[in-house]
C-alpha cells in the first residue's frame, strides 16, 4: 500500500530528511513496487532533496557570515527560514 504523504507540522532537520531521503532511494532501486507507489515516492525523493539542499544552501550562507575582524572571528546572527 503506498504511503500517505502529509507535510510535517514543524520543518524537517537535514539529517531527518537525509535519512529519510536514503529510505526512499533504497526502496526505488529495489525496483519491485507498483508502479503508482513509485512515483509517489520519487515525488517525495525530490521533495526531500530540495529540503536537503535549502538547508545546506542556509548553512553556507550562515558561514560566508562568519568575519574575521581584528583577529577575532564574529558571527553575525540570524536564523534560518522557519526558525522562530
Amino acid at each position: 500500500m503506498a504511503r500517505k504523504k502529509t507535510e510535517p507540522q514543524t520543518p524537517m532537520q537535514f539529517e531527518e530528511a537525509m535519512k529519510r531521503l536514503e529510505e526512499v532511494v533504497r526502496r526505488l532501486e529495489e525496483g519491485d513496487i507498483p508502479l503508482e507507489e513509485a512515483l509517489e515516492l520519487y515525488q517525495e525523493g525530490v521533495q526531500l532533496s530540495r529540503v536537503c539542499a535549502q538547508k545546506l544552501e542556509a548553512i553556507e550562507t550562515r558561514i560566508t557570515q562568519i568575519l574575521e575582524e581584528d583577529g577575532q572571528v564574529k558571527q553575525k546572527d540570524f536564523r534560518l527560514e522557519g526558525e522562530a
